[in-house]
């Protein structure tokens, strides 16, 4: 048995190693970032980057078990805890309205030494966090089914997180892209104006950006057609419909995204510009 211990990058590669060595090992996963713990440590897929693509080589195989202990957190710098906090948020704004609720409260706690610690609202966060991911993976684990709200915040992330210089983190990437569905989101009335503010407050609190130079209409129009393509000839983007419900749309426009790209420079420059690490 093959036991990896470290961030989801190692924790994908040892998946992917083993499930091809004499056609699939037996291998334990411990992660030790808040990604890891919960995203990445906890499905079954593994992948890595090829070419100018991320995660194009991959496999499902799922490890024997996953061990989640959050006393490993307390080693991680406050980046990288906005890292894992970004994937948090996603699940938040697609499917628990609670969990959205106890980040806004705890904003200004989202720490390494207090998701580390025995704080009982801390505990709920990654509880929750697992559990809504775990929920969403179960019933889809080799995804049969295209349309899946996991996918909010990567639709446009992967081609800005492989493009920008500096390097952004997944999360950081993530948020960018979560920011941009937020706006979208708005501009079809899916989320009222307070909606959308406290969703794009809570990225920023966060420590995580809402824009990136590269992040621009061109960009956009390149990594919408490749999601037609790995979605079989459809969009299916996620959007949240009100705080905490996602609904899939197909009919997104290249007018839309100019639109919403826009509407995140005006509240940038109105609430004093990103907050990126």
């Amino acid at each position: 048995m093959v036991i990896g211990i470290g961030g989801g990058v190692l924790l994908d590669v040892v998946g992917f190693a083993s499930s091809l060595y004499r056609r699939g090992i037996p291998y334990i996963r411990i992660p030790t970032t808040l990604m890891g713990q919960i995203d990445a440590g906890i499905g079954v897929k593994t992948g890595i980057n090829h070419g100018d693509y991320k995660n194009r080589l991959g496999t499902y195989f799922a490890p024997s078990s996953a061990l989640i202990d959050p006393m490993f957190l307390q080693s991680l710098d406050q980046r990288h805890i906005a890292n894992g906090v970004a994937e948090i948020i996603k699940m938040a704004l697609i499917k628990d309205r609670t969990l959205f609720e106890l980040l806004e409260a705890m904003s200004s706690h989202l720490t390494p030494e207090s998701f580390s610690s025995d704080d009982d609202v801390m505990k709920e966060i990654i509880t929750r966090s697992i559990a809504g991911m775990l929920a969403e993976l179960e019933p889809n684990l080799w995804e049969a089914e295209l349309a899946r709200c996991v996918d909010y915040g990567h639709t446009f992330s992967p081609s800005l997180e492989l493009l920008a210089n500096p390097r952004l983190l997944h999360g950081e990437a993530v948020a960018v892209d979560m920011a941009l569905c937020v706006a979208l989101a708005n501009g079809r009335g899916l989320l009222t104006p307070e909606e959308t503010d406290r969703a794009l407050s809570l990225i920023q609190k966060s420590g995580l950006p809402l824009s990136h130079p590269v992040f621009n209409l061109h960009l956009l129009e390149k990594a919408l057609s490749d999601t037609i393509k790995h979605r079989d000839g459809l969009q299916r983007i996620p959007l949240s419909d009100g705080i905490g419900n996602v609904v899939f749309v197909n009919d997104l426009t290249l007018n839309e995204l100019a639109n919403a790209l826009n509407f995140l420079e005006k509240h940038e420059k109105a609430f004093g510009g990103d907050v990126a690490a």
